[in-house]
């Protein structure tokens, strides 16, 4: 009895005594590639575009590679075994559960899974000698320390670089405070009503202005801004969204998140006093791009057209922001679930279609509707993965409509949809950029990491167009940061630093301004180039082929900048995700 006692009876010291030390030469090479991998980005210049996942994604599956370690390798016990891999289980469930809703879904993979891994990881090659259970508890208790520290902060999405835009979960968000001074300020119930007169003349009518190109023309500025700098002549809070300014006489129309409402507002240009706005019911937040809209509307004949993150088509009267018709873009499309990144398309006004990328199946994957009525005219196909803008390019004496997707270019004519050429040239990830016709028949397609830049040339065939590919550049990789063209001459971000390459043969000129994701703006007649840094700096620099010239710096913005600037008259406006300003830039005439 005593003998048949003795041998079903497992003591811990008896346990312990079947411990050994663990082998660690694995997570002692794997914690450190979670490091690299965390920052690949920063260090691979021409790798491919979907190198970014191995900063997202990179940490996580090393982090398994250790759970693997822990299980098959680690010479630990097979309760110890038992024991870790539940309590990880459970640690993570738990701290889940808790997190702020921004910090759930992706970045439950990106952030907390690696932190709690890297926890327990950590303190089993400190203790690996101890030969008691109590390693695996510290462990445990390590991993719920380190998955813990998700539990104090909120996401606004990620910046350029793949790092974390977080706060602490208990600070209002910039919406909430904007929010908040809307209910103490009770702004009128009335709201203005806009003068047609006002509409006629539109300086910047859509997306990257008259001619979708980021060109500025007319008035020319000086470069001294030594002697006469920028002057700013009001700042306000603004929603969520990666959308732009369009501008019409006095007034500035953009989209931007309030709330549960996707908001089409008219602000006065003159003081940013906000003059009317339109929502609707939608909210779209992605862990990695953030809140809010993504689109910027178009201004044609008195109405707005503008695309919300999550499908929605509407057209909008610019005099009083009263809704004349909305199309569900989604339901339209066929598509099963909503792009990664939210629809980012800016509607394309002409001939009395509107025209977006849809990313649909078959013969969805752009779509034109009527202007008057919102009832579909046309349909093309087109790549799925595209967060591009349609747009109007002269070439060889006709007017045609392409499209940048993850397949190629689409070339369309404008009133049929009809293909006139689908050029391939596949890349693995999103396109999210704007071609640009040089002379006739050369067209640029500016893309991201891995793909670089590429000048086609093309020709008519038998009323159909084909191309003929002049050079291929992993000089300039732009990734969303559209291009500037100049005199022969391509200006834009290689990645994250800004670079000039010469459009003859796509070889760089120069590289060298170290202004992280942003975008620019080109003073045509002037010869500048107005940098946005990702930071909210802007960066005034002479439009030189032969090296960086920085002529003045100024701090316009705070928060992450990833819209596009606009210019109208002397005023320069910006804005991101959290305010918007107005500056006066100096001109020759106003010195």
């Amino acid at each position: 009895m005593t003998q048949s006692t003795d041998m079903n009876t497992v003591t811990p010291k008896s346990i312990s005594r079947e411990l050994r030390p663990l082998s660690v030469w694995i997570p002692m090479i794997l914690l450190p590639c979670m490091v690299i991998a965390r920052f690949i980005p920063e260090w691979i210049e021409n790798g491919p575009s979907l190198i970014w996942m191995s900063s997202a994604f990179g940490p996580f599956l090393i982090g398994l590679l250790i759970v693997l370690w822990w299980l098959l390798m680690s010479r630990a016990h097979w309760r110890e075994k038992i024991i870790g891999l539940v309590g990880i289980v459970a640690i993570i469930v738990a701290v889940t559960l808790g997190l702020h809703s921004t910090m759930q879904g992706p970045l439950v993979v990106v952030m907390t899974v690696p932190m709690a891994l890297a926890g327990f990881a950590i303190t089993l090659v400190v203790l690996r000698n101890r030969l008691s259970f109590q390693r695996t508890f510290l462990a445990l208790i390590a991993a719920l320390a380190m998955a813990a520290v998700s539990l104090f902060f909120k996401s606004d999405g990620v910046w350029g670089n793949f790092a974390f835009n977080l706060d602490w979960r208990w600070q209002p968000t910039s919406e909430e405070r904007l929010l908040q001074d809307r209910v103490a300020q009770k702004a009128p119930a009335n709201p203005a009503i806009i003068p047609t007169t006002e509409l006629v003349q539109s300086e910047w009518p859509q997306f990257r202005g008259p001619n979708q190109n980021s060109v500025q023309r007319g008035k020319v500025f000086t470069d001294d801004w030594s002697k006469s700098p920028p002057k700013e002549l009001w700042r306000i809070k603004v929603g969520p969204a990666w959308s732009s300014f369009v501008v019409a006489g006095n007034y500035l129309f953009t989209q931007e998140q309030r709330g549960e409402e996707e908001t089409v507002v008219c602000y006065d240009g003159r003081t940013g006093q906000q003059a009317w706005e339109q929502g609707i019911e939608s909210r779209f937040f992605e862990a990695l791009g953030g809140l809010g809209p993504r689109a910027t509307p178009t201004l044609s004949g008195g109405y707005l057209y503008t695309l919300g993150a999550e499908g929605n088509l509407l057209k909008i009267s610019a005099s009083s922001g009263e809704l004349v018709w909305r199309v569900d873009l989604h339901q339209a499309s066929g598509r099963k679930e909503l792009p990664m990144w939210g629809y980012s398309s800016s509607p394309f006004v002409q001939g009395g279609l509107v025209v977006v990328h849809a990313g649909g199946e078959g013969q969805k994957g752009v779509i034109a509707f009527d202007c008057s009525t919102g009832e579909q005219k046309w349909s093309a196909p087109a790549g799925r993965e595209s967060y591009s803008s349609v747009q109007l390019l002269s070439l060889l004496g006709q007017d045609v409509l392409v499209l940048l997707s993850e397949q190629g270019a689409h070339f369309m004519e404008p009133s049929s949809g009809q293909i006139l050429l689908d050029y391939s040239w596949k890349h693995n990830g999103y396109r999210s950029l704007q071609p640009q016709v040089i002379a006739n028949d050369k067209v640029i397609l500016p893309s991201g990491l891995g793909s670089g830049t590429r000048m086609i040339q093309l020709s008519k065939s038998d009323g159909s167009l084909k191309a003929t590919e002049l050079w291929t550049s992993l000089d300039m990789k732009p990734d969303f940061n559209d291009l500037i063209i100049h005199k022969g001459y391509a200006y834009g971000f290689d990645n994250a630093i800004f670079a000039c390459i010469d459009l003859q043969n796509g070889k760089r000129k120069w590289k060298g301004g170290r202004y992280a994701k942003g975008q620019a703006l080109l003073l045509a007649d002037s010869d500048l180039i107005l940098v946005v840094s990702e930071a909210g700096e802007i960066v005034l620099i002479r439009a030189n082929s032969e090296k960086l010239q920085e002529l003045g710096k100024l701090k316009a913005l705070d928060g992450k900048t990833w819209n596009h600037p606009v210019i109208a008259g002397d005023r320069l406006y910006l804005r991101n995700s959290e305010e918007a300003a107005c500056y006066q830039l100096p001109s020759i005439e106003n010195r």
